[in-house]
């Protein structure tokens, strides 16, 4: 089974009371919640994406967090914080790979892999036989913020558009399927692309967007 997850920010004190309010008491207490999430759902044999921002620290404090997942199969989609990788110290074999971009199969579906919201991704048009969409497109970075809200008006602006398509009489509608895969969606807890999916059927509702970044 592979899950994803993105914006776990280790470390990130500040994300405890402005931006994010998660809540913690501290970045001790944040962490070891995370990694229980973790080890809690995936197991050994899964594989893990990260979706950027995985930690603010170090090198030597990051691969201490990592050496505390039990997953074997790690694999990195590299965000605007993950300074610690450019580090000669990092230990990079505790993942798979390690990239800004990327592209998985997932049960028969592509899957777009990214840090930063594509309006327009690779095979965004494809369906199945029965009309429905084949690729999601997987991101992070903007947590719950405004920025969110942005990238979901471009997705309904997209899905009331019209286009011909081959093999169909009529115009249809673009299938634009991206998903922010923001770790406190899901109470820091990585998920399949179906649970994602499901998951994102609700969002909206029980997430409001977070008006004050400061």
């Amino acid at each position: 089974m592979r899950y994803y997850i993105s914006d776990n920010h280790f470390f990130h004190d500040s994300l405890l009371n402005r931006m994010d309010r998660r809540g913690f008491s501290s970045v001790e207490e944040m962490n070891a919640y995370m990694i229980d999430k973790i080890n809690g759902k995936v197991r050994k044999n899964d594989e893990l994406v990260f979706l950027g921002d995985f930690s603010v620290g170090n090198a030597n404090q990051t691969n201490d967090i990592l050496a505390q997942i039990h997953c074997k199969n790690l694999m990195l989609i590299l965000g605007n914080h993950d300074k610690y990788a450019a580090k000669t110290t990092f230990n990079r074999e505790r993942f798979q790979w390690i990239k800004h971009y990327h592209e998985v199969s997932d049960n028969n579906r592509r899957v777009i892999l990214s840090h930063y919201y594509i309006p327009n991704y690779n095979a965004q048009y494809r369906r199945d036989r029965n009309g429905n969409p084949t690729t999601y497109m997987l991101y992070g970075h903007v947590h719950n913020t405004m920025d969110l809200k942005y990238n979901d008006d471009i997705q309904k602006y997209l899905k009331g558009q019209t286009r011909k398509a081959f093999g169909y009489e009529a115009p249809v509608t673009v299938p634009t399927q991206a998903i922010n895969c923001f770790c406190m969606f899901s109470d820091y807890e990585p998920l399949s692309l179906d649970e994602w999916i499901e998951l994102e059927k609700t969002r909206k509702e029980k997430f409001p967007y977070q008006q004050d970044e400061a």
